[in-house]
């Protein structure tokens, strides 16, 4: 399907998403792709003169290959278009290896304007593929990168702008299918205009590996929590005259938490639920508590609120 965020009678299209999500731009965006000696100067030496390419020497038989070769495709999807890469089996292009001086695998070559600018050999840490990336993509003018893309879809979400923000999200998709916070992203747009049956949708379509991402857990949790809450919308001045009879009525402040996490009061919800944890915190098998941490993950980790009210039901546990 295609991400589309309605907003009045309008509607903005989000671009299209991920592989099975319909449209596409090809396999991660074509930044990586596998070659052979009889495309290395289209998909190398000529390409290279646009954007700086890196090339991947490897083997199956090649154990440290299978470490290298997955870093290296999560890192070049992170570059955001300013750097591709290609994979070259040196069993199935051994002319190629050979006029290359491959002397072993992985070996890695960096090309920029044609010609190559740089390498590696053998596996490296994270930290090492980054900075060698980093050099190759510093004479390359292609715009920020994705996580820099993700701060802003996720600012302009923050400020009301779904449209926007999910066609920050989609075309980062386009680059990386299988982006776990431009998934969740897309989802929490939709979430934000009322449409959760397309928030499902797009939860739906989230790689099995992807199901426990926070970025995930997050969408799932904000939809759980808006279920909840919906039974109780409407119930909060009945809910309070409960309490004020009975302050250890503890199904009453559980609902009136959901009450208030429906009408967008955040800190109230929280403040009900920290407060029935201190009453009792083993209350319906620590219904309370395992609220919170729903709540904590609908906000996300870096929310003020989490981490003000992480700190308050730590005093309370640990008490």
């Amino acid at each position: 399907m295609e991400f589309i965020i309605n907003q009045g009678g309008g509607g903005a299209r989000a671009g299209a998403g991920a592989p099975g999500m319909g449209g596409g731009a090809g396999p991660a965006g074509d930044v990586i792709k596998d070659v052979t000696a009889a495309t290395f100067m289209a998909d190398v030496i000529e390409a290279s003169k646009k954007v700086p390419v890196i090339v991947d020497f490897w083997a199956t038989w090649c154990g440290p290959c299978k470490q290298l070769g997955p870093l290296l495709e999560k890192l070049v999807r992170q570059a955001n278009g300013k750097v591709r890469l290609v994979k070259i089996d040196i069993d199935r292009n051994q002319d190629l290896a050979a006029q290359l001086r491959i002397q072993s695998v992985p070996t890695v070559y960096a090309f920029a304007g044609g010609r190559p600018v740089d390498a590696f050999v053998g596996a490296q840490p994270e930290s090492q593929i980054k900075a060698f990336i980093g050099r190759l993509m510093g004479g390359a003018d292609a715009g920020p990168g994705i996580e820099d893309v993700l701060a802003e879809a996720d600012a302009l979400l923050a400020q009301g702008d779904a449209a926007a923000a999910s066609q920050l999200f989609a075309e980062i998709l386009k680059l990386d299918p299988e982006n776990g916070p431009a998934l969740g992203g897309v989802a929490r747009c939709y979430l934000a205009v009322g449409d959760q049956e397309r928030a499902e949708q797009v939860l739906a379509q989230v790689p099995p590996k992807l199901t426990n991402h926070p970025a995930i857990l997050q969408v799932k949790s904000a939809i759980d929590l808006a279920k909840a809450s919906a039974g109780a919308a409407g119930q909060t001045a009945e809910l309070r005259k409960r309490l004020a009879l009975d302050a250890n009525d503890h199904q009453a402040r559980f609902d009136l938490a959901m009450a208030y996490y429906g009408t967008g009061e955040r800190e109230a919800a929280v403040d009900e639920l920290l407060e029935l944890v201190r009453r009792n915190r083993a209350w319906n098998e620590q219904a309370a508590r395992q609220q919170l941490v729903k709540l904590f993950e609908a906000f996300g980790p870096t929310d003020p609120l989490t981490i003000e009210a992480r700190k308050r039901l730590s005093s309370i546990l640990f008490s």
